[in-house]
């Protein structure tokens, strides 16, 4: 590389082709990017991108462009900038920034928007081009480059971009011009984008495109005009068109005659009054239905008109063809007035044409001044298009238009009949005849659109004598051909007879001027018809030009004989000349030399003049004037001087205002009078002299106005004086001028005594007074003209009480003076600056005319540029600062706070002259060095006045920063003015230093120093992070990173003030807190030790740091709620302050700070980031709780803690998760007492008393237990708040509340709830949040949701996650991997009480709520082979791992998942498992047996399934397996300790064996036709079965076990001897006898083993090869997400796994059913467990007949998916071990509805009725009354075997009325035996036989209401320090548990009075052996 050479000047490059940068040390380079080179070799660059000038390396040099540039700010930020036209840079740059926010509106979905910009970039793409080719015109290129410009902007303002402050379309750097001028660009690019300019000129474009009429056939001519209804006149010319016999125009080949634009329509003619109008004229027979042949001569006549407003178009500028009805009049006398009578609707004067006659046009309004129209409509003019003008002159008359148009409207005649029967049809023809008799040609215009013609024919009217016509014709006719000439008009019959001959009658004629020179005069002429003959030589015009031509002129003597004629003919002339005049006194004027003594008269009429007559004739009358005034200045000096007054103040006029340059021309070219300067000054000055002593004013005020040309004239006539003199007589002159003035200064200095006329005559004066300074500066030095003005000006009064109207006026000249070019000399600047500034310091403390003020001020801030180091800028600043800052910062606080205007106009107002101040106030700061400001701060006498100017100046830049000061994309001036900003408080601060502190410290000063650093760091224009990559690189190259030069200010004033810190503790920490947040790192590492700083000196003053602590915990929470902050924060404040507290003495306490904040970041990071979610999900309130309970338990924060409560309880609602809502609000309930105290307004409480609040809470949450389902928590409250009213008598509303308790008792036994699905799920990796991060929790499912659809859920919400495929517990790989894996498997819920769901005859409805709520505890079993497997018979070495899970607070709760407190792993035996699946097993077939006894079942499918089940497995094997493996001799002898469990599982062989007997006969009864052979089938398999278990004789093995069917199975009758039941009820089965064993957990397979779950369930009989189930691999679908699994339904039926399917299945699909894997759901135990369905899925029961459970199989439809309700009907709970419960102390459930209370033994004798009659509810029958009571504790010996608690389910609230007992139970016989031990029934044989009862009628439904199912967290009083909800809490008593009310009847004497049986102890129940505790 010894070739390398340096690049020492910058060389600047634009990549031209892609470079992926392959090779080592590569660049990679985009197309487009620009780069810059460092070093080059050999062909090969080394240089860096500038987008990314970090990253350096080489790329081959043919990859590039030179492009040329210069460098400014060399060094860190240095900039490089392209030297070519500065629109092309930016265009450059501007078009990347639109390419990537292009791409992004795609992604955002904003198509419109998208499709617009990329075809504006397109068009930029192309104009650049254009321009970069450079072979533009300049003013082409000013065209292009205006194009860009507007597009650019445009982009920018739809993309939210900066506004682009420009100067002649280039970009404009605010470094360059001062901040008064950088602010009018801004604000004029911001007022022209929001507030287009009204156009004042506007244009109606017109196209006509056919007449569709039926009866056609001739040719048409069609004439538009515009008309104006309200002064009954047309204000246009007209538009003339011929269309064929087709109805099209005549003309296709020229489109120029198809269209017109209609020009020059002011603003006020854009109104509903104006109409255009359409005349259609037909082109033939007199008739319209005469023959062909009739005449071949063609007339013409009227056809058709229509008319439509000009309003209808205002509302669009719409080119679609508009049809315009075509009326034709009734009587066509009527047709010249015919547009009138449409106009106003006179219908009965016209009709249709024809039904369906339209005109098709199109009409379009156009905006802007011709110039602009052809520009922006290139396309209408380049075709070709008639221009039609308004009538008369346009409201501006522009100098140099020349117009000689002379228009004629033919109005009408009156003719005589000349010997005829009938009326004439007269016809008009017209000729224009010059001086010699010549007919002049093409001078006849009908109109735009048609060629001028050399005469004219008028339409005829069918016999018409007194015709009409109205038709307007314009001739233009050129001024040299007008005098001399005349209009010949020629009246002629028109015969309807075959030869159609038109035979002429008589003429008139009119001269167009007159002898004297003046032309035919304007308005309305009668002229004579003179009589004539066809064949009268007409062409002889001396012969009839000598007869009168109009009636009152006559010539000669034939008065006589014109006086007999009654025919005349009337027209209308209007003249339209720049050139010809009707006025005879400006002819007189013009011609004064022919008649002197006509002067004074005609000087005098002048006024009288009209001025458009003048300003045609201008340069003529002002030769006229100074020629008078030359020939005798002392005789018409005075009348010259008035009429020159007149002249000029007549160019003031608007119409005539464009005449100005003409004037000015003439002074400067044609002016000749050399001596007039004399006059001219001598009458102004008596004038001047006279104003003080006048009356009258007013012609004085005159003169004043017109003094700008006066002196003009002055001036001029001097200069040409000295030319012609040689500068003689200048002293004079000089003299004559000072005299003026000094008159002028005299006259000003007066003040009006009482009378306003002296007054307006000095404002007339002020006000046209700066115009004469340029004219004086032509004479005299800029220095005397300065001197002269200054004491001009410095004359006027300064007393503030003067007229208002004179104080503006007198503020206008003084700022015309300012924008005067006198004013941009620095000499004559700094003469007339004290005088400016003395009257703007007046006018600003009285606080008037400010919007003039702030304008004087900025144009004295515009001439003052940056950086400008000139001795006298610098001494100007110097008095601007002691005249104008003071009272300028005054001003600006003055604005600021008063209310702003209603009215958008004041607004607006009110907007510019603040920023206007602003701008002022910023240039001056600007401005000044080191020296203003040590001169400024110097200059105060005192401290007080120090502290008040920074004080107000700190207030100023607080407002200056407000965000509302200046639009939003206005970002290029915020940047200015915060860079002025920082650099005056860096001055400032010196001053804070050295004068308040030590003993002069002044907090209030301090405090508003450190208020202002902080929002001026806040704000939102300096986030620089926030902006594109290129936006931010020129912030940092222009002006740094103002935010870290401004912490660094503060940090620096913070280390100053010692021990004053101590005055900001707390109250700067949350101002600091915000400031570190923002995401800058040399920020952050700037501010973040000053925590540590109030720490110590905290800890200094009170020996703790609390106050710190606190400020920071509730700043913390606002701040990071707001979007503030991000975790590089947390860890950077975390090891800083860590870092800076390691050597202090209170290092421990603030390391728990430290680590107490950083805890609370973590959780506020997590919640913020889950709120930018949508929807309301899992994670949203799991992170709102995570933080609700931090600051209850570690910040004790009880008003945050309030406030996240909320939230939280808001989002549950919007979740619809009534239940967790309602447990969400009882944690704010229970901090709440029933006191009076009054409670502040909070959130959307208002104030009022916390008894009020709390009962509000109360009604809220019972009502959103209710909308839940969770009706017992809504009884307890419901019985808390009555108790409340009972206390105050409150009768009324105690009544509502116990109506409402009730309701609730009635929507537990009548609606139906839905069991849900519980989960556990494993957070496991470093991404997730905190609060779930590597932690395990278990959730309740929402409704109907199976392991699928929970798992699709949870990977939707962390869609990064990854799905573990096991249920293995991660190892710590997993835990600290950075990724996100979730476990998810589903778990049984264990109720931790038993006793309701034991009890016998609590009807499910209400056991359902305790098997899903108020849960702790969950189990998760997995299958697995201990030792070596036995090919043979798999069960010998099948063991069970039960894992239970313990949750910090039970489901549901405030939320649907808790954690995971604690893990327990225990391992089952095969013996153990054998027992546990088998009586499962045998409760599900009593469940469904029972259903289908009591007719619950609708379908005897699952039922026939589940015997086929049992019975074909156990032939097959299936228990003969249990036998073979436990039973054997070798398994005995090896196992002594198994002996008990032994005997169990035999006595569960022999149940199921008597089971299935019976359920066999209840089969027989039910089972239909066609499925008796199956039947059939399953009786001989059961004998052989029996067989395989060797049994043969039921007497001998019932004894050893007993079975009890609780109801509708065999019952003992109490008045007969024993018998046994036939399954229909009629017959009796003599050995049977009920038999009652203990209930059973409910078995729990394995989510996530699927097939092993199955083959757990196969012992009780299935088929399958027992190889293939134990084979478990790890795979998805054995795994947490197995489909098996996740098919369990949510509505939980009694039928059997194996009973679920459909009946249309085939056995393979019902065996592999069976050998699914079962969730907890699904599992066997959950018959005792049923739940009740809606009534909606009933209706589907009865049309199907289906038991089958909801199924997740594509094979099932959805009918077939519908649960059956299966109410249980046998209850095995009898011999079960219970929990006891009554160590606790305390009830944690809800209640049981209360039962009859007892005034008998405690055993509760009890008897039973016969069920209610068909068709009436159960609850209407005869009950005792009974006394509601809180749920107790429930002592062991209540839960037996007792019948009475076990009842029957089925459809709602039918098990109140089903309950019966059994003399066999032995229940009554051991009741007063509380504390013993749970009896174990001793088998008895009971030979009575029991009528099974029967039903009729359906059971009363009632509809539930559809929402979610409700969740419970209640506290295990045990194991949890946290005790449940007051509110929710139950008082301890003795007394036994309240129960369902049941029926009582007598009891026969016998059977009471019967020997009582007492039972044996319970059988020791070994527990299983625990692997381990997690």
């Amino acid at each position: 590389m010894d070739m390398i050479a340096f690049i020492y000047s910058v060389s600047f490059f634009t990549v031209i082709a892609s470079f992926r940068g392959t090779v080592p040390y590569g660049l990679s380079l985009e197309i487009g990017d620009t780069v810059q080179i460092l070093e080059k070799c050999d062909g090969w660059y080394r240089g860096f991108a500038l987008k990314n000038p970090n990253i350096k390396g080489i790329f081959p040099s043919s990859y590039v462009h030179l492009k040329n540039a210069c460098v400014k700010n060399k060094g860190q930020f240095e900039m490089v900038i392209p030297t070519e036209d500065s629109v092309i840079t930016e265009m450059t740059s501007t078009l990347r920034d639109w390419g990537t926010m292009w791409k992004q509106l795609y992604v955002r979905n904003e198509g419109d928007l998208f499709h617009r910009l990329w075809h504006i970039m397109n068009e930029i793409l192309d104009l650049r081009r254009q321009v970069l080719v450079g072979h533009l015109t300049h003013d082409r290129m000013k065209d292009v480059k205006r194009h860009i410009t507007a597009r650019l902007d445009w982009g920018n303002e739809q993309l939210g971009l900066d506004l682009v402050p420009r100067k002649e379309y280039a970009m404009v750097d605010p470094e360059d011009i001062s901040i008064t001028e950088l602010y009018r660009l801004m604000e004029h690019r911001h007022r022209k984008k929001d507030t287009p300019v009204q156009a004042s000129s506007h244009h109606l474009f017109v196209q006509m495109k056919s007449l569709m009429c039926s009866n056609l056939g001739e040719e048409l001519e069609v004439i538009f005009s515009l008309f104006d209804s309200k002064e009954n006149r047309p204000i246009s010319e007209r538009f003339f068109l011929r269309l064929n016999r087709n109805g099209l125009p005549k003309a296709p080949d020229k489109p120029e005659r198809h269209c017109s634009l209609f020009v020059d329509l002011g603003s006020s003619e854009l109104r509903k009054d104006i109409y255009i109008t359409v005349h259609i004229i037909r082109i033939g027979r007199m008739g319209a239905g005469e023959k062909k042949n009739a005449c071949s001569v063609q007339y013409r006549r009227p056809f058709g008109c229509a008319v439509l407003s000009i309003a209808d178009l205002l509302t669009g500028e719409t080119k679609d063809d508009l049809i315009l009805k075509v009326y034709m009049c009734n009587t066509e006398s009527e047709w010249y007035q015919i547009h009138e009578n449409i106009i106003k609707k006179l219908n009965a004067r016209y009709n249709l044409t024809g039904s369906n006659a339209g005109l098709a046009v199109s009409l379009q309004l156009l905006h802007g001044d011709i110039e602009q129209i052809r520009r922006e409509y290139s396309s209408v003019f380049s075709h070709g298009v008639s221009i039609t003008r308004k009538l008369g002159f346009s409201n501006i008359i522009m100098p140099g238009e020349m117009r000689n148009d002379l228009y004629i409207t033919i109005e009408r005649g009156e003719f005589e009949k000349g010997g005829k029967s009938v009326a004439r049809n007269v016809e008009v023809t017209m000729f224009i005849i010059d001086s010699s008799g010549q007919t002049l040609k093409d001078f006849i215009s009908f109109g735009s659109g048609e060629p001028p013609a050399s005469e004219y024919h008028s339409f005829v009217l069918y016999h018409n004598n007194s015709p009409r016509w109205s038709e307007l014709l314009k001739l233009p006719i050129p001024v040299d051909k007008f005098r001399g000439a005349h209009i010949r008009f020629e009246f002629r019959h028109c015969s309807t007879k075959e030869k159609g001959e038109k035979k002429l009658f008589g003429f008139s004629f009119v001269p167009l001027m007159q002898e004297d020179g003046r032309t035919l005069p304007d308005g309305t002429h009668e002229l004579i018809v003179h009589k004539c003959e066809e064949n009268t030589n007409l062409q002889d015009t001396t012969r009839y030009l000598k007869l009168p031509f109009s009636k009152g002129i006559f010539l000669g003597n034939n008065n006589q004989a014109m006086k007999a004629t009654k025919e005349s003919f009337c027209i209308t002339s209007f003249l339209c000349s720049t050139k010809l005049t009707q006025n005879g006194d400006m002819l007189d004027l013009l011609k004064w030399r022919t008649h002197p003594d006509k002067i004074t008269g005609c000087l005098s009429k002048l006024k009288e003049i009209d001025g458009s007559e003048i300003v045609k004739f201008l340069q003529d009358t002002l030769d006229t004037l100074f020629g008078i005034l030359d020939e005798n200045s002392q005789k018409y000096g005075s009348k010259v001087f008035d009429s020159l007054v007149h002249i000029i103040n007549l160019l003031q006029d608007s119409k005539f205002h464009h005449f100005k340059p003409v004037m000015d021309t003439y002074i400067e070219s044609h002016f000749a009078g050399a001596l007039a300067y004399r006059d001219l000054i001598k009458v102004l000055k008596w004038y001047v002299d006279r104003i003080t002593e006048a009356e009258r004013q007013e012609h004085i005020q005159e003169v004043l106005k017109a003094q700008e040309y006066i002196f003009k004239y002055i001036v001029q006539s001097r200069r040409l004086f000295s030319l012609a003199t040689g500068g003689q007589n200048e002293e004079e002159f000089r003299c004559c001028i000072q005299e003026l003035l000094m008159s002028v200064r005299f006259f000003l200095s007066q003040e009006s005594k009482g009378s306003g006329a002296l007054s307006q005559s000095q404002a007339v004066f002020l006000s046209s007074f700066p115009a004469v300074y340029s004219e004086l500066l032509k004479l005299f030095d800029v220095r005397e003209v300065a001197n002269l003005v200054q004491d001009t000006l410095g004359s006027l009064p300064t007393i503030l009480h003067v007229d208002d109207s004179l104080q503006a006026i007198k503020l206008q000249c003084i700022g015309k003076t300012v924008e005067s070019q006198l004013y941009t000399n620095p000499d004559s600047r700094y003469i007339l600056l004290p005088v400016v500034l003395h009257h703007l310091h007046i006018h600003l403390q009285e606080q008037k005319d400010l919007i003039m003020c702030a304008r004087i001020l900025s144009n004295v801030f515009c001439l003052i540029k940056k950086n400008s180091s000139e001795k006298s800028v610098l001494e100007e600043i110097d008095v601007i600062v002691t005249s104008l800052l003071d009272i300028l910062l005054r001003t600006i606080l003055e604005i600021t706070s008063r209310p702003q205007p209603s009215s958008s106009a004041m607004r607006f107002q009110f907007q510019d002259v603040t920023g206007e101040f602003v701008a002022c106030l910023l240039s001056l700061l600007r401005q000044m060095t080191d020296r203003h400001y040590q001169q400024l701060l110097d200059s105060f006498n005192s401290k007080e006045e120090l502290r008040d100017f920074l004080l107000q100046i700190f207030t100023v830049f607080r407002i200056l920063i407000r965000p509302e000061m200046f639009p939003k994309d206005w970002t290029v001036m915020r940047l200015v003015a915060n860079n002025v900003i920082i650099t005056t408080v860096l001055y400032l601060s010196d001053a804070l230093r050295k004068n308040f502190l030590n003993e002069n410290f002044d907090y209030k000063i301090w405090d508003s120093y450190f208020y202002l650093a902080v929002i001026f760091i806040n704000q939102l224009c300096l986030q620089l992070e926030m902006f594109t990559p290129s936006k931010k690189k020129k912030v940092l190259e222009k002006y740094g990173d103002m935010r870290v030069t401004m912490g660094c200010e503060i940090f620096s004033m913070w280390q100053n003030l010692g021990e004053h810190k101590l005055h900001f503790i707390p109250a700067l920490i949350g101002p600091f807190l915000e400031v570190t947040l923002i995401p800058q790192p040399d920020l952050r590492n700037v501010m973040i030790p000053i925590f540590h700083d109030m720490m110590d000196w905290e800890q200094r003053r009170s020996g703790n740091f609390k106050q710190v602590e606190a400020k920071l915990i509730d700043k913390l929470d606002s701040l990071m709620s707001e979007g503030k902050g991000d975790e590089t924060y947390r860890e950077l404040f975390n090891s800083i302050l860590l870092k800076k507290i390691e050597r202090e003495t209170w290092r421990e306490s603030g390391v728990s700070l430290i680590a107490t904040v950083t805890r609370l970041m973590e959780r506020l990071l997590d919640y913020r980031d889950c709120m930018k979610m949508g929807e309301v999900d899992g994670k949203k309130i799991g992170c709102t709780v995570s933080l609700l309970n931090f600051y209850k338990t570690e910040l004790n924060k009880e008003e945050m803690y309030i406030r996240y409560i909320h939230k939280l309880y808001d989002l549950h609602l919007k979740a619809q998760n009534f239940t967790e809502a309602a447990y969400t609000l009882l944690l704010y309930d229970e901090l709440l007492e029933w006191s009076d105290r009054p409670l502040r307004e909070f959130l959307t409480y208002p104030m009022q008393t916390e008894w009020q609040r709390k009962e509000h809470l109360h009604l809220t949450i019972i009502q959103n237990f209710d909308r839940g389902k969770c009706w017992e928590n809504g009884i307890i409250l419901c019985r808390k708040i009555a108790e409340q009213y009972e206390s105050y008598y409150d009768y009324r509303n105690l009544s509502k509340m116990r109506m409402m308790e009730a309701s609730l008792y009635d929507k537990i036994m009548d609606q139906q709830r839905l069991e849900p699905e519980f989960f556990r799920v494993g957070f496991y990796g470093k991404k997730f949040p905190f609060f779930l991060r590597n932690k395990e929790f278990v959730c309740r499912g929402h409704d109907y949701e199976r392991l699928e659809a929970f798992q699709q859920r949870m990977l939707n919400e962390f869609p990064h996650a990854i799905a573990m495929q096991h249920a293995n517990q991660p190892d710590e790989t997993i835990f600290q991997a950075e990724a996100q894996y979730l476990q998810i498997y589903a778990v049984t819920p264990i109720p931790e009480s038993q006793e309701v769901l034991q009890r016998e005859g609590v009807p499910d409805n209400i056991k359902s709520f305790y098997k899903v709520n108020h849960i702790w505890k969950f189990r998760y079993d997995r299958p697995f082979h201990k030792g070596t497997k036995d090919k043979e018979n798999e069960f010998k070495s099948l063991w069970v791992e039960r894992t239970s899970l313990y949750l910090v607070q039970s489901l549901p709760g405030i939320s649907r998942w808790f954690e995971v407190e604690k893990r327990e792993v225990v391992e089952m035996s095969p013996l153990e498992n054998a027992i546990e699946v088998l009586e499962n097993k045998n409760q599900q077939l009593k469940t469904l047996i029972s259903q289908c006894q009591t007719r619950q079942m609708q379908n005897i499918n699952p039922l026939t399934m589940c015997l086929n089940g049992v019975i074909d497995a156990a032939v097959n094997g299936g228990v003969s397996r249990y036998q073979e493996a436990f039973f054997v001799k070798e398994y005995i002898l090896s196992h002594p300790e198994d002996g008990e469990k032994i005997a169990r599982l035999r006595e569960l062989m022999l149940e199921q064996a008597q089971i299935l007997e019976f359920g066999l006969a209840v089969h027989e009864k039910f089972v239909p036709q066609d499925m008796r052979p199956l039947h059939k089938k399953l009786v001989d398999q059961f004998f052989v079965m029996k067989s395989s278990l060797g049994i043969q004789e039921f007497s001998a093995c019932m004894q050893a076990s007993p079975i009890h069917f609780p109801n509708g199975s065999p019952r003992v009758c109490r008045n007969s001897a024993p018998a046994s039941v036939s399954p229909d009820g009629t017959r009796v089965i003599p050995r049977r006898s009920p038999l009652s064993y203990p209930a059973v957990n409910r078995y729990s397979s394995s989510s996530l083993s699927s097939q092993a779950s199955a083959e757990v369930s196969n012992i009780t009989g299935q088929s399958e090869s027992s190889d293939e189930v134990f084979n478990m691999q790890p795979s998805p679908s054995t795994s947490s997400l197995s489909s098996t699994h996740s098919a369990s339904p949510n509505v939980t039926s009694s039928a059997p796994s194996s009973a679920r399917a459909s009946p249309l299945l085939s056995d393979k699909h019902k065996h592999s059913r069976e050998n699914s894997c079962l969730s907890p759901r699904e599992r066997p135990c959950s018959a005792i467990y049923p739940t009740p369905v809606e009534p909606s899925q009933r209706m589907l029961f009865n049309h199907i007949g289906d038991g089958a459970l909801p199924r997740s199989d594509p094979n099932l439809s959805a009918p077939e998916k519908a649960v059956n309700p299966t109410p249980s009907s046998w209850s095995l709970d009898s011999g079960k071990e219970a929990k006891n419960m009554s160590d606790s102390g305390k009830l944690i459930s809800p209640p049981v509805p209360p039962r009859p209370t007892q005034t008998a033994s405690p055993a509760r004798h009890t008897t039973s009725i016969s069920p209610s009659p068909a068709g009436r509810s159960p609850l209407k029958g005869s009950v005792q009354s009974f006394t509601p009571s809180p749920v107790e504790y429930h002592s062991p010996g209540l839960i037996s075997n007792s019948p009475v608690l076990s009842g029957s389910y089925s459809s709602g609230i039918s098990s109140l009325s089903r309950c019966s007992t059994s003399e066999t139970s032995g229940f009554e016989n051991q009741v007063n035996e509380q504390s013993a031990p749970m009896p174990v029934p001793v088998p008895v044989p009971v030979p009575v036989p029991v009528p099974v009862p029967t039903y009729s009628g359906e059971e009363p439904v009632r509809k539930e209401s559809k929402t979610p199912p409700p969740y419970s967290v209640y506290e295990r009083t045990l194991r949890r320090p946290v005790p449940l909800p007051h509110s929710l809490s139950i008082p301890v008593t003795s007394e036994p548990p309240a129960l369902p009310p049941k029926p009582l009847a007598a009891r026969s004497s016998h059977l009471e009075n019967g020997a009582r049986r007492t039972d044996p102890g319970p059988r020791p129940r070994p527990l299983p052996r625990k692997v381990s505790q997690l």
